[in-house]
């Protein structure tokens, strides 16, 4: 794996765990939106792991398909251009899965 790949993987957990962190507290979709500063510091993460995803090589991609990269890449740009349009139980929805994401990319860092 290259350096590249490794630190746009890294870049992808500690997003993770920051979203973790941001929402430990927080129970329902409607407590997220209101809580304006977590929303935001959440899309941003996302849009972090969303340029991450874009930088990985297309090796990994190819070899790491239970991920979908293509899907997180589509997320960051609705997040990144369709901002107003966001639905916080969508996005409340997909922070619940990160903790599978992040599962998936320290496997992917332990087998390199």
């Amino acid at each position: 794996m290259s350096e590249k790949d490794s630190a746009n993987l890294f870049a992808i957990l500690d997003s993770c765990l920051k979203i973790k962190e941001f929402t430990f507290d927080i129970n329902t979709a409607d407590a997220f939106y209101e809580d304006s500063k977590t929303f935001d510091a959440v899309l941003m993460n996302f849009i972090v792991i969303g340029e991450a995803v874009v930088k990985i090589g297309p090796e990994i991609k190819e070899n790491e398909k239970q991920i979908p990269w293509s899907k997180i890449k589509g997320f960051r740009n609705f997040v990144a251009h369709d901002y107003f349009g966001v639905d916080a139980e969508e996005v409340w929805q997909i922070v619940k899965q990160l903790p599978r994401l992040s599962e998936e990319i320290r496997a992917i860092l332990d087998r390199q």
